[in-house]
């Protein structure tokens, strides 16, 4: 025969010739998918022709062309805007704002003057007016475009020859005739997503594509996918909280782990230029147990509210538990306070959470995460407003994080009375600043 059938994982894109309930690889369940294979088709190698080598200097280099879009957050994120030629995909839980924030984006761009088209793939256009309406931005030059054929959308686009920007909603509906598999698939997302970006790249076309992701936050569909484009954006948020973030992930044409804070309203996503007032407000300084965390998200200082609750236990292994921060992270702070500090947490249930549902990642938020462990344990307050960052150490000493002066300063505009921190090089001691070597000195502050 000269059909052969092999299978694909859609989780990791490994091969496999034999099916199996579990991937060996990735041990992702049920993600084998059939593909079949002609082996009629052989390789076929083509002499090519000699291309030209260049070197690595400054001749005849050409900066890209930046377009500055209407959402100042969207513009942070992308490293100063939308470059010409360029590849973005954005993902996200359903019905987290990702077709809005585009609809928004779109339609802005388009009475800015921008020939624009919006491909979609799950919606009819009806559909989109209607969403359209409600957001309050319908018009009469946004083009508009229903399709789940790569063929198709190709065609189109060769006969709007004008295009500068294209999106699609989502990847993971446009199929090709070219492999005989269905929509969303490894297999079609790799082939779909290859010609698109080669078409956008030629044509000089920015290209940004929505994607579904898995029950695990990653992106649907293969690896290669991220590889290929020069921007990830992630939007993240809780359905049951109207504020959403967006992070960048991958970009060719900026700084990593920028973020842009949206607020979900009725007329649609609404900036806040000033995130640091929006995951500290409605803050009772008279309560125990809460620290403020100066902390960095790209280039962005980010001043966040750590709340800890220490409550009694009789069983034999107290509750831990943690929002927003590393589950890991919290066990060794416990066992450094238990250790050097001589506080006993051992018969207590502890509680942390991070305010506002943002996620911290960077080891600077000991100290804040400490300071308000040690609040809750002896129901003390933290007095004179205080903002804390640093790095904890195994033996308990402080150490220096990154862009300490840049913490420094927002905490201070804020209006905060002390900032506690590790010593570093140009530090000068003042009122409002407070350096210490060992988690000991943190009992100062109460």
């Amino acid at each position: 025969m000269s059909i052969k059938l092999q299978y694909i994982c859609n989780a990791c894109g490994s091969l496999s010739h034999k099916w199996s309930g579990k991937c060996l690889d990735c041990n992702a369940w049920g993600s084998m998918e059939e593909q079949i294979i002609d082996k009629k088709k052989e390789m076929v190698f083509n002499n090519g022709a000699q291309q030209t080598l260049e070197l690595l200097n400054s001749d005849l280099l050409i900066e890209k062309t930046r377009i500055i879009t209407q959402f100042s957050e969207l513009n942070r994120v992308l490293g100063g805007g939308l470059v010409e030629g360029c590849a973005v995909v954005i993902g996200g839980d359903p019905g987290i704002g990702k077709s809005t924030l585009l609809l928004q984006l779109i339609t802005s761009l388009v009475c800015d003057g921008m020939d624009c088209l919006y491909i979609t793939g799950e919606e009819s256009t009806n559909q989109i007016k209607l969403r359209a309406s409600r957001l309050g931005v319908i018009n009469n030059q946004t083009k508009l475009l229903a399709s789940n054929s790569l063929e198709d959308i190709i065609s189109t686009l060769d006969a709007n020859p004008g295009l500068k920007l294209v999106i699609i909603d989502s990847i993971q509906t446009i199929n090709s005739n070219k492999i005989n598999s269905s929509a969303g698939t490894i297999s079609q997302i790799r082939i779909v997503s290859h010609e698109l970006i080669t078409y956008a790249k030629k044509n000089n076309i920015i290209l940004i594509l929505a994607c579904h992701v898995t029950k695990d936050g990653q992106l649907a569909g293969p690896k290669v996918l991220e590889h290929m484009v020069d921007t990830v954006l992630y939007f993240e948020g809780d359905h049951n909280n109207h504020f959403r973030i967006l992070r960048s992930i991958k970009n060719r044409f900026g700084s990593v782990n920028e973020i842009g804070v949206f607020e979900m309203t009725q007329n649609g996503l609404k900036e806040i230029t000033n995130p640091s007032e929006l995951f500290i407000m409605n803050r009772d300084h008279n309560i125990s147990g809460s620290a403020i965390f100066a902390g960095i998200e790209g280039s962005r200082p980010l001043l966040i509210e750590v709340q800890a609750l220490i409550a009694p236990c009789n069983m034999p292994m107290p509750r831990r538990s943690v929002v927003g921060w590393d589950t890991n992270r919290l066990a060794m702070i416990l066992a450094v306070l238990v250790t050097r500090c001589q506080i006993n947490l051992s018969n207590y249930e502890v509680y942390l959470s991070v305010t506002g549902g943002i996620k911290i990642n960077e080891p600077a938020a000991d100290l804040a995460v400490a300071a308000a462990l040690v609040s809750a344990r002896f129901n003390r307050p933290v007095k004179n407003n205080a903002v804390f960052f640093s790095e904890i150490g195994l033996s308990g000493e402080v150490r220096r994080v990154n862009q300490p002066l840049a913490r420094i300063k927002e905490a201070v505009k804020l209006g905060f009375n002390k900032v506690v921190c590790s010593a570093f090089e140009g530090l000068e001691q003042t009122d409002k600043v407070m350096s210490i070597k060992h988690v000991q000195e943190i009992k100062k502050i109460f």
